[in-house]
């Protein structure tokens, strides 16, 4: 397995994960919200997967975590819940591509 396919399927995870989150809550137009929060957490897992950055996977996996982020909890000004779900997927998902991504 590439870095590409497993960022590709921490991404889709991550994805379902903050649907799965976002379900309970009201908007104004929630496919459009469920979408953007599918889309900001699929690039979070590729970027995570695929970026080389000179820090631990795991810090590399905040930073990545954190300026995908910034954007929507800035549009939102819901900072608090999408900047520490960013970081604590970020955080993970680095875990998990330096645990078991392949080595390049």
């Amino acid at each position: 397995m590439t870095r590409v396919t497993f960022g590709v399927l921490l991404g889709v995870a991550f994805g379902i994960a903050d649907v799965l989150l976002m379900l309970p809550l009201t908007f104004q137009d929630k496919r459009a919200a469920l979408l953007g929060a599918f889309c900001a957490r699929f690039a979070l897992g590729l970027f995570a997967a695929t970026v080389r950055l000179p820090l631990s996977p795991v810090a590399s996996g905040v930073v990545v975590g954190i300026l995908t982020s910034v954007p929507d909890a800035m549009i939102t000004k819901a900072y608090a819940p999408i900047l520490i779900t960013g970081t604590l997927f970020g955080a993970l998902a680095g875990w998990m591509v330096g645990r078991w991504a392949p080595r390049v």
